[in-house]
């Protein structure tokens, strides 16, 4: 087989039900064919066209032609002594980007990049500090999850290692929306992962028109880095905020339940010393989201080199939930995990050599969405 050939080859990982569905029916098989494969992907963690022993032999042979299972390449993997885990993935020859794994008592969850990098500049995360360079695929999403199976060791009809996956790693998925969104309907499908909806968490740092979007294409749950009570904190902290500021956000957010018929929304706020810690900014997240369907995931921050922020004291940040509580805001507080591999919240940076950020401030403040 030449070169050319192996390129045009389609990677199955990331394809929709209804696209492998198409893909299956330029090669003359029927729809049946799509929903056999995808229990192999996924079901069975299976890559090899040939170990799928129910295909018939010949659509075999045209898989092998004109299709591949292609996961990201593991430039590095990294265990922390809390049993979380991060690898470092290949994106091409000089970009990389990272994927962690968190074990607890009774989930596990995979925290999944959607860039290479990110564009959106929060001056408290590692990520906006190495620059972006490009979009990942829906098959370089699903990819993560997939490879992250079979490194923990799956088993086809086995206990889930994986029972959560959230899109909090590198990048914003909403500025990714076509291949987010294909890449959540995998994870979902119930030929595919087969994960509830309330255990995939899309994260984002606030593109309005996307929420809206978001909530006629899928239903998953819903996370928003808020990091602020009020509009002039929240611009120097959180930038796309002078684009879309809270009031506008959380009319989204509140679209977004109504229409997916959601429990809640949960807000991340990470706890910066003597920034957003005190107990009047508690009090004005209260006037905020007191009766609506919110919780608040307070986040110890995690340093990284050439911050200024630090971190809050233990005591303030448990003096900030309980005040949060008292006054009718359910609040809880994120325990950091795998910060010694620099796999904790806002740490993971990836390897970005060729940065094609654009700061905010240009068009569409930086942000090219897709």
């Amino acid at each position: 087989m030449t070169e050319a050939a192996l390129d045009a080859r389609t990677n199955l990982l990331g394809l929709t039900r209804p696209e492998l569905e198409a893909f299956v029916a330029s090669l003359g098989s029927k729809p049946f064919r799509a929903r056999q494969l995808m229990s192999w992907l996924y079901k069975r963690g299976e890559g090899s066209f040939e170990s799928m022993s129910d295909l018939a032999r010949d659509f075999r042979a045209q898989l092998a032609l004109h299709a591949e299972v292609k996961v990201p390449e593991i430039v590095s993997a990294h265990s922390s002594s809390d049993g979380t885990r991060k690898w470092l993935l290949r994106a091409d020859a000089s970009q990389a980007f990272e994927t962690v794994f968190i074990p607890e008592t009774d989930r596990g969850t995979l925290c999944i990049s959607s860039q290479v990098g990110c564009v959106l500049d929060c001056s408290f995360c590692s990520t906006a500090q190495q620059g972006f360079n490009r979009n990942l695929t829906a098959a370089e999403i699903v990819g993560q999850v997939w490879l992250a199976n079979r490194e923990l060791g799956f088993e086809p009809g086995g206990q889930r290692r994986i029972t959560n996956v959230v899109l909090m790693g590198m990048g914003e998925p909403l500025a990714n929306f076509r291949n987010v969104v294909p890449a959540i309907r995998v994870l979902m499908d119930d030929f595919g992962f087969d994960i509830s909806r309330r255990r995939v968490t899309l994260s984002t740092s606030g593109l309005v028109p996307q929420i809206y979007k978001l909530a006629e294409e899928v239903n998953c749950a819903l996370a928003v880095s808020l990091h602020a009570p009020d509009d002039a904190l929240r611009d120097e902290l959180v930038p796309i905020n002078r684009k879309h500021p809270i009031a506008e956000l959380l009319e989204a957010c509140w679209h977004y339940l109504d229409e997916q018929n959601g429990r809640s929304v949960t807000f991340e706020y990470v706890m910066l010393d003597g920034v957003n810690d005190h107990l009047e900014h508690a009090r004005q997240l209260v006037r905020l989201l007191k009766g609506k369907p919110a919780k608040l995931n307070l986040i110890p921050f995690n340093p990284f080199p050439g911050t200024t922020y630090r971190r809050s004291p233990m005591p303030v940040i448990t003096r900030f939930r309980d005040e949060l509580i008292q006054r009718g805001v359910l609040a809880t507080i994120r325990r950091t995990r795998g910060d010694d591999i620099d796999a904790a919240c806002g740490q993971l940076a990836g390897k970005v050599n060729d940065r094609t950020r654009v700061r905010l401030g240009s068009k569409f403040f930086g942000v090219a969405v897709q």
